[in-house]
């Protein structure tokens, strides 16, 4: 009892530390190369959290339980967007930006619409996971071309205005005296010299932020994993079943990478990084997991899966967008109301999951 304890409240502590040490390396790469924090949020944050479910969804189809990779990808999209999100909001809201609402929500609207026609029938076939597969692929790139395009014309904006800027400074040293003038080239000078030395330590920042980005990463699976242990030992010594378990501490526990990184983007300001890693995470868990368990292995899916998840998806998406564009038309934060609307429909979700298991 006392050994989960500990691996509960060491896991904790790793978790907060690693997510910490992730988001800086994620935020540190992408000032170095100018890439826009929503697409580092996609490719980065949400794949990368995404792929111990594509692990779990690909051995699942080898081993002949296909189906399984069905319920762990729906679920961890519902568990994204209500639990995740929802949580991060509360604790600090995020700014929803034009490209969010006109292009990424909506995309993501999209990708949740074919998944549920395609399982109309009640089943994946192979081809259907290569239709999957194509469409991740035409997503991304999709993603790279038109995030990297706006990063450039915001690029170009703030090059208009230091140039205005130059401009002004320009004009103001041709007023000034011979002395002054030889102050100024003095001062440049020190700033060239400086400048020269900060690019000499530029180099290393791009090592310093891979390597935080890739030991966050591990040491976040690796703490969730260690936290999941615990609660499930503790649990099962306080005698509660293996189904409410499964439900419950691993269903939530799975989802900590997610959770903890969009906190601590949050807290760091870089709201379009929050975001996009559940919108990056989604995707993935539709058109990759699902994808490759279906290309592997066909899927009967349950008829419960479309009467209870795909619908619970759908409705949640629906319930995304709109308050996402409620609050870029009103000019307001996504914030607590709207994460208390996404955590109530988590435990309401929950309850119904329960109840429909148990009858």
């Amino acid at each position: 009892m006392w050994l989960a304890a500990l691996a509960i409240l060491i896991g904790l502590a790793i978790l907060v530390w690693s997510a910490d040490v992730f988001i800086d390396g994620a935020t540190a790469l992408a000032k170095k190369f100018s890439v826009p924090s929503f697409l580092i949020g996609v490719l980065i944050l949400g794949i990368g959290t995404s792929a111990p479910e594509m692990v779990v969804s690909v051995l699942a189809a080898i081993e002949g339980s296909p189906e399984l990779a069905l319920g762990n990808a729906y679920g961890s999209n519902i568990i994204n967007i209500a639990l995740v999100l929802g949580a991060t909001v509360l604790i600090s809201p995020i700014i929803i930006r034009r490209g969010i609402v006109k292009r990424d929500l909506p995309l993501l609207l999209l990708i949740t619409v074919i998944a549920a026609w395609q399982l109309r029938d009640g089943t994946l076939s192979q081809a259907d996971g290569i239709v999957l597969l194509i469409l991740l692929v035409a997503v991304l790139g999709l993603q790279i071309i038109m995030s990297i395009r706006e990063g450039y014309h915001e690029h170009e904006d703030d090059m208009v205005v230091a140039s205005a800027d130059s401009e002004h400074s320009n004009n103001l040293e041709h007023s000034n005296n011979l002395e002054h003038s030889n102050n100024l080239e003095h001062l440049n000078n020190l700033e060239h010299l400086n400048n020269s030395e900060s690019l000499e330590k530029l180099e290393p920042s791009v090592t310093r932020g891979l390597v935080s980005l890739i030991i966050g990463m591990l040491m976040l699976v690796a703490s969730s994993r260690a936290i999941i242990w615990g609660a499930v030992e503790l649990a099962t010594l306080w005698g509660l079943s293996e189904l409410i378990i499964g439900l419950t501490i691993v269903a939530v526990g799975t989802s900590l990478p997610e959770l903890v990184s969009s906190l601590s983007a949050a807290r760091k300001g870089e709201h379009d990084m929050a975001l996009g890693n559940i919108i990056g995470s989604n995707i993935f868990n539709t058109l990759a997991v699902v994808g490759l368990a279906t290309v592997i292995a066909p899927i009967a899916a349950d008829p419960v899966i479309l009467s209870r998840d795909v619908m619970a998806m759908g409705v949640l998406t629906i319930l995304l967008v709109t308050l996402c564009v409620f609050a870029f038309k009103t000019k307001r934060q996504f914030g607590r109301t709207s994460g208390a609307t996404l955590v109530l429909f988590f435990m309401g979700y929950t309850a119904w999951l329960i109840q429909s298991v148990s009858m």
